[in-house]
């Protein structure tokens, strides 16, 4: 029997999984995908997934940049910004304010949180295409049923750590004793950040929007992206993304060649015509993500909200903790948020361990 197990190789699993092997806590790290990140992904050095974070805001991920020693760089905002209001009038154009406070973008992209941190951490600690199916409480710990490639494997631990979103986790493991329905709940009601959207980017020679005097932001009610921003890396590799308005079920019918098209024509359409050929683009859709996204996820139903109730009542509340980035008191949803329910989570541990 191991000291704990954890659930899911994103951000927070990865992290409470550093912290708890700094404290001399055995720990195996469980991940049902055949890479680590979660919702982190970076290709080529753009994230596909989050990429900001705002170190006056949100001090822990400040910390946990500087402690693994990555550069970071202030996101492009110099310029003016672009507003459509409809299709038949032109974008407007007006002067840009700095930003207050400044984000911030981890150099590489944001999977060099997760790389550096899975590259620190002690051999055979990751397991990956390990998905969990179910948890079983046990005299003095959990049961684990794991879904490999090619086997199912049965695991024990005193904790279990859940380091993934509480919908995702209530979809997709079987809990005996069952939860509570209040639980059950709360879980199924909770919003997985980014699992109903998608983002969109345009890659091209250079930055040609800031030789207009333009900060690559810009906002339509046009769509399909509502909003637009710089996404030109820190090597000066340059880009633009955006967030897609269209909503999941749309964006399916539609299918990836027409909403990249339409994708382009609206950045021809705010940026010029140097925006109408790209060099390459990139499409990621978190709600065709079956590691990230349930059906409850096909519609938007707003973002986590901070709590202090306890996510885990009952039977089992000694031994299963819930660490994912919606479920912290601060932040939850974003890259701090994952930051601080690790902490959290650890935390909880040591005092069940006794340290």
């Amino acid at each position: 029997m191991q000291d704990v197990l954890i659930i899911g190789a994103g951000l927070a699993g990865l992290y409470t999984a550093r912290l708890l092997h700094r404290a001399g806590v055995s720990c195996t790290v469980l991940e049902a995908r055949d890479r680590i990140g979660g919702r982190i992904l970076t290709h080529d050095g753009f994230d596909l997934g989050p990429s900001w974070f705002w170190p006056e805001m949100q001090p822990a991920m400040a910390e946990l940049v500087e402690e693994l020693g990555l550069p970071s760089f202030a996101q492009a905002s110099e310029g003016d910004v672009l507003f459509e209001r409809m299709s038949r009038e032109g974008p407007q154009r007006f002067q840009s304010y700095p930003q207050d406070p400044k984000s911030f973008r981890v150099v590489g992209g944001s999977e060099a949180l997760v790389r550096t941190i899975a590259d620190q951490l002690p051999r055979d600690t990751l397991q990956l295409h390990s998905v969990v199916t179910a948890l079983q409480l046990t005299e003095g710990g959990a049961s684990i049923t794991i879904s490999r490639q090619d086997h199912t494997e049965t695991l024990r631990a005193r904790f279990v750590i859940a380091a993934l979103p509480p919908r995702l986790l209530a979809q997709s493991v079987a809990f005996t004793p069952a939860l509570s329905g209040d639980t059950l709940h709360r879980w199924r009601n909770t919003p997985t950040w980014m699992a109903p959207h998608a983002k969109f980017f345009a890659l091209y020679d250079r930055p040609f929007w800031r030789e207009m005097g333009l900060s690559g932001t810009a906002q339509s009610m046009v769509g399909p992206m509502p909003e637009i921003h710089d996404a030109t890396t820190a090597s000066g590799a340059a880009a633009l993304f955006g967030f897609v308005g269209v909503n999941a079920e749309q964006r399916a019918a539609l299918g990836h060649d027409r909403l990249t098209q339409a994708c382009i024509a609206q950045l021809e359409r705010m940026f010029g015509p140097e925006a109408a050929a790209p060099r390459r683009t990139l499409l990621k859709d978190w709600a065709a993500d079956p590691f990230t996204a349930t059906s409850d996820d096909r519609v938007p139903s707003g973002h986590p909200v901070p709590s202090t109730t306890p996510w885990v009542t009952g039977e089992w509340a000694n031994t299963l903790v819930l660490a994912g980035s919606e479920t912290s008191f601060a932040e939850p949803g974003y890259l701090a948020g994952a930051v601080s329910a690790a902490r959290d989570a650890v935390s909880a541990v040591y005092t069940r361990l006794g340290r």
